[in-house]
């Protein structure tokens, strides 16, 4: 999702291009991608003429060298400096609750008990968002302000905190519904509802072990 709204954000006109990750199929592909994927499979993965640039921060980076940073970061120092941090803890951080929420945007779960460590990424995504909207957010509903880097890089947040009936206070819900209900990511969600295939280890109620 990253690396799609990045695109989007960009204003350059892409060509999408959907691969299945899991099972035979994703190997073959990686096989036949072998002389110009030098990213050992991964995704998201963007190709600009000779350019192959993976990793979701790497792309943003990459298109805003192309098209201007004002069109992805705050131009003032303040703002852009705080998105950037926020975009740089997203990428690292995290991983209790990637592992027991995995993305899906296409399921429900109610009642789901989290791991202490999950519950700990969660009051920590909640205050960066608050600082961002009570400091830097007047100018619209997103994080800081008008939709950016750091909305593209929170927006598989919102997803998982859809998904996983994650409670929250009235100013996130706010900025989760911009986000949910962005053109952009109304377009993935409905990409992603009509696939035909199911991964099962997705659809499984996350174990707070």
């Amino acid at each position: 999702m990253r690396g799609w709204l990045a695109a989007k954000q960009s204003g350059l006109a892409f060509e999408e291009l959907t691969v299945p990750i899991y099972g035979e199929e994703w190997e073959h592909v990686k096989r036949e991608m072998g002389e110009i994927q030098p990213s050992s499979g991964k995704v998201p993965i963007l190709w600009d003429g000779d350019a192959v640039i993976w990793d979701s921060l790497a792309i943003l980076d990459y298109l805003a060298d192309k098209v201007g940073r004002d069109r992805f970061w705050p131009k003032d120092d303040a703002p852009r400096g705080m998105a950037r941090s926020m975009v740089a803890e997203m990428h690292s951080s995290f991983l209790p609750l990637r592992r027991q929420c995995p993305m899906n945007v296409r399921m429900r779960h109610e009642g789901v008990g989290f791991s202490e460590e999950t519950t700990a990424d969660i009051v920590r995504i909640l205050q960066l968002w608050a600082e961002a909207r009570a400091r830097f957010g007047r100018g619209g509903p997103f994080l800081f302000g008008t939709f950016g880097a750091a909305d593209v890089f929170y927006a598989p947040v919102v997803s998982r905190f859809v998904t996983y009936g994650v409670p929250v206070p009235g100013f996130a819900k706010a900025y989760m519904e911009a986000v949910w209900e962005h053109e952009w990511m109304q377009a993935w969600i409905k990409a992603a509802e009509d696939e035909q295939w199911v991964l099962e280890q997705f659809d499984a109620v996350p174990s707070q072990g």
